[in-house]
């Protein structure tokens, strides 16, 4: 696999210090230094391959760590503390992603035998981020995907079919149940993410744990029990995630006042959105707002 990563890291070594088009459809790619408060976001549904150096992610009280050696898989959106670092030898980190698409899983699944992709086997499991080994046939198929940077004419034909062969790899893996259940409807993680994406919309309102556990067809205590199996928060662990980092993209414009920004993201009381900020990001807001613009100076992003 050597060889098809050093290709990769070849292909991908134009990639800026933030999210960098590729020109293919979903698939993005980063390198060397970020700015922390970057990665610090909701992440999308995607699957993260590292060409070089490793990444951390952490998702309420659990972390996971990987490297060329694993991908990581995340199959709902989800607030997340990202930490990126250098090769050994001192390269940059390098990764690619490809943002995943529940209608392209579900017409493979489609077109797939249950013993290919593991479907018909049971699964109770609600899990929305893990990280698995990465296989010689997966590091193939993103070798072709990113050969297409230097064809571009030919993307339309044949991204679709490079981007069907990644995800029938991760299908075929020790974490494909995750895109299973996302492309399958009334599973209880596509059920879940259809919560996420109303707590998401309506993350500045109160949370009404009933309102929810009902529009996902479960009981309050199911509806609690899944999405913390799913996402490693509760309901509302997941929306103080989001109201936080929501407030702290604001606060990284400069001359935004700490009570105006958490007053935007829902919280009634500034003292409040203090201690919690603090709590979550080791520092006060305004401190950190002036921690941030000052890193985004020195790495160059205005």
């Amino acid at each position: 696999m050597e060889n098809a990563l050093d290709e990769l890291r070849r292909l991908a070594a134009h990639a800026e210090n933030r999210r960098t088009d590729t020109g293919i459809p979903r698939v993005a790619m980063v390198q060397g230094e970020i700015p922390e408060h970057a990665l610090a976001a909701v992440y999308e549904p995607m699957i993260n391959l590292i060409l070089q150096g490793s990444k951390s992610m952490t998702v309420g009280e659990k972390t996971l760590h990987y490297d060329p050696a694993t991908y990581f898989i995340m199959s709902v959106d989800l607030p997340a503390v990202g930490a990126v670092h250098p090769a050994s030898s001192g390269e940059p980190y390098l990764a690619v992603s490809l943002t995943l698409d529940p209608g392209i899983i579900a017409a493979l699944l489609c077109d797939t035998t249950d013993a290919a992709t593991g479907r018909g086997v049971p699964s109770t499991q609600t899990e929305a981020f893990n990280v698995a080994a990465v296989t010689p046939e997966l590091m193939d198929a993103w070798v072709r995907m990113l050969r297409l940077m230097e064809r571009p004419g030919e993307i339309p034909v044949l991204a679709p079919a490079y981007e069907r062969e990644i995800l029938y790899r991760v299908l075929q893996g020790p974490q494909g149940c995750m895109l299973r259940q996302l492309a399958t409807p009334g599973s209880a993680l596509a059920r879940i993410s259809s919560a996420i994406q109303r707590i998401r919309s309506e993350y500045a309102k109160p949370l009404r744990i009933a309102a929810l556990a009902e529009q996902v067809a479960m009981s309050e205590s199911a509806f609690h029990r899944h999405f913390k199996s799913a996402t490693a928060l509760s309901p509302l662990q997941y929306q103080k995630q989001l109201r936080l980092l929501q407030a702290r993209q604001i606060l990284s414009t400069p001359g935004t006042s700490v009570t105006a920004a958490a007053l935007d993201v829902g919280y009634e009381s500034p003292t409040q959105f203090t201690r919690e900020y603090a709590r979550a990001f080791g520092l006060p807001p305004s401190q950190d707002a002036a921690r941030m613009i000052a890193g985004r100076r020195r790495v160059g992003i205005s």
